[in-house]
């Protein structure tokens, strides 16, 4: 699907950037209708205004058709707009709305149209205060660059004069997005779901056609990144670590799960609790009766939990126990048992499993920190994905969540090693086949098949470890 990089994309070269292709397959009915989001820009503005997108829009700013500019690209709205893939779907995200799949689940839910309830606006547009929006501001301009940047009353002004540092226009307003923790915490305001306004799936609207929201920083970084990462950029910030950007974002998804879930706000929807929490595709299946049963799920040794109840999508925390296993041994034991302790709670009740949440989300910051203070050398990379598809954790992908953050993550790991010259394109070439196979296991949850996925994905990753 991929076959030339995008504009603004990493510089790989076309044959690493293709690698990327499954991954964008899979992924893109989520760009194409939800889960993509407002960020943090209006919890964080303070009050300031936020201008809109035509403010940065100028032929010397960055509204150019081609990225030649000197020290930035100066193509990013175009990148931002482009309509036909991944990079253009914040700019989409509001347009989705007026279509017949928002009009329907609107309908479903009673909350009036899409394009003005803001249950939908808080993460398909940059939902700002009324009383904090600029004579350029436009709702329908979509999810903006001040969702992910900050409202830029006080730093647009003055971010390309040339008395200004990174430091200074971070303490005007910008949202520092280089540091992992803080762009994860952005991103999962709607790619996960928060506490604010319009920021949060509910399992109603999933029920009324909204589609299942998955997140995995790195590769989204990967298919959203608008700038290059040359030598003036070095200047101001820090090269990118994929493997740091991948399990930061694995640990703060945790958190942020679990922080959700144990608020008492998302406790019980009527006589049921929220089932947005949960992994939909254990009970999501076709029920057919007959002389022979067939399950629709597969036991998990991750979870002590009661035989029937629903599990809670533990998609990241397989991730995180996989990282934490390969990087921080001497705190992956405490998450691990914190996470089975709170599996195990989910049968004893509401306020059991809320006090072990609380203790798991202490476990995963815990772990985030860890994660984006250490430094990374190659072979952190090759531990990282045999620790993915070791015999610790791959009996765990008995779900079609789970597997689909595994094979994202052996895929944008690889990825990485290819980038930084670890691993030549030709060898990475070679191993796409068995990626493809972990692919096509998840290529829907209707037809996923977890014997095959755990089966492509251990021939994935000694692949790649026999590359060390």
């Amino acid at each position: 699907m991929v076959e030339r990089p995008e504009p603004g994309a990493p510089s790989w070269g076309a044959g690493a950037t293709a690698a990327l292709a499954g991954a964008v397959l899979l992924v893109a009915g989520l760009f194409a209708f939800g889960g993509v989001g407002a960020g943090q820009a209006s919890a964080q503005s303070g009050g300031k205004q936020f201008e809109g997108v035509a403010t940065c829009a100028g032929s010397t700013c960055h509204g150019r058709a081609e990225g030649n500019g000197a020290v930035v690209r100066q193509d990013e709205i175009a990148t931002w707009q482009e309509p036909s893939s991944p990079s253009g779907a914040h700019s989409r995200a509001y347009a989705v709305l007026a279509g017949p799949r928002g009009r329907q689940i609107a309908e479903s839910l009673g909350i009036g149209p899409a394009t003005s309830a803001p249950a939908c606006l808080g993460c398909h547009s940059t939902f700002a205060p009324v009383g904090q929006r600029g004579d350029r501001f436009h709702l329908s301009d979509g999810v903006g660059c001040e969702s992910c940047h900050g409202a830029s009353e006080d730093w647009l002004p003055l971010h390309y004069a040339k008395p200004a540092t990174h430091a200074s226009n971070i303490s005007n307003g910008l949202i520092p997005l280089e540091d992992p923790q803080t762009r994860a915490r952005v991103c999962l305001d709607c790619h996960y779901g928060s506490t604010k306004a319009g920021q949060f799936v509910t399992h109603s609207m999933m029920a009324a056609g909204h589609p299942r929201v998955s997140f995995e920083l790195d590769l989204f970084s990967a298919l959203q990144q608008h700038h290059d990462e040359d030598g003036d950029y070095l200047d101001r910030k820090p090269r990118t670590d994929s493997v740091r950007l991948w399990a930061v974002g694995q640990a703060e998804a945790v958190s942020r799960a679990t922080d959700l879930f144990a608020g008492p706000e998302f406790a019980l929807r009527g006589l049921f609790p929220e089932y947005y929490f949960f992994d939909c595709h254990s009970c999501h299946r076709d029920i057919n009766d007959g002389p022979q049963r067939k399950l629709t799920f597969e036991p998990n040794p991750g979870r002590p939990i009661p035989f029937g109840n629903a599990p809670f999508n533990d998609e990241n925390i397989i991730m995180l126990s996989a990282v934490a296993r390969s990087l921080a041994p001497a705190e992956a034991e405490a998450f691990i048992a914190a996470s089975r302790d709170f599996h195990g709670a989910m049968g004893e009740g509401r306020s059991a499993s809320q006090e072990v949440a609380i203790e798991l989300k202490s476990k995963a910051v815990s772990l985030s920190d860890a994660m984006a203070a250490r430094s990374y050398a190659t072979g952190d990379v090759f531990s990282v994905i045999s620790g993915i598809a070791d015999q610790a954790t791959r009996p765990r992908f008995t779900d079609y969540a789970g597997s689909v953050q595994a094979v994202m993550a052996i895929d944008t790991l690889l990825n990485a090693l290819v980038r930084d010259g670890r691993v030549t394109i030709g060898a990475a070439a070679g191993i796409r086949a068995n990626i493809n196979r972990a692919y096509a296991a998840v290529a829907g949850p209707n037809s996923y098949r977890p014997s095959d996925f755990r089966s492509a994905l251990g021939q994935a990753a000694g692949a790649i470890g026999a590359l060390r």
